[in-house]
């Protein structure tokens, strides 16, 4: 299999995770993590379901990576994520050495990969990861989009909801 092909379909199972972190009024989110062509780890957005701000998708895979290989350091790994992932997510894949970073949408608000900041590629660092962004994109953005203007409306019967 290509590596467009390979992308392709690690962004469809990232998007599978996605649509859990949907069905479980998370923001949906979803992350896949593969070392060597195997899948190693998964995660979606679980923030609101843990208490944690840190259980983001990507926090959440990297997590049970390291766990499974036993090594926080995880050199090689790809990491396959919905969405561009945010400052905190930026420091954990530095943190992890991943080899490529793939997204599928871009954060406006957030994205600390290329569309705000560029922290996996600051020179000022000892590492820097392959990034290829807005693989499967339109599809990635349409299920955040249908969650915030699904939430938009629930704020509208209920102010006090936070997202």
């Amino acid at each position: 299999m290509d590596a467009d092909a390979q992308d392709h379909s690690m962004m469809s199972l990232a998007l599978k995770e996605a649509e859990r972190a949907y069905e479980e009024g998370e923001i949906p989110v979803g992350a896949v993590l593969t070392l060597g062509g195997e899948i190693i780890a998964r995660g979606h957005n679980r923030s609101i379901s843990l208490s944690d701000p840190t259980a983001h998708a990507e926090i959440l895979a990297l997590r049970m990576a390291g766990e499974r290989e036993g090594n926080y350091r995880l050199p090689g790994a790809t990491l396959y994520v919905t969405l561009e992932p945010c400052l905190m997510c930026a420091g954990a894949i530095l943190q992890a050495r991943l080899k490529r970073i793939v997204f599928g949408a871009f954060d406006p608000k957030g994205g600390a990969v290329v569309t705000l900041y560029r922290v996996l590629q600051d020179e000022r660092l000892n590492h820097s990861v392959e990034i290829t962004g807005g693989v499967q994109k339109e599809r990635c953005g349409k299920i955040l989009s249908r969650f915030f203007r699904e939430k938009r409306v629930i704020a509208t019967i209920d102010p006090g909801q936070d997202y």
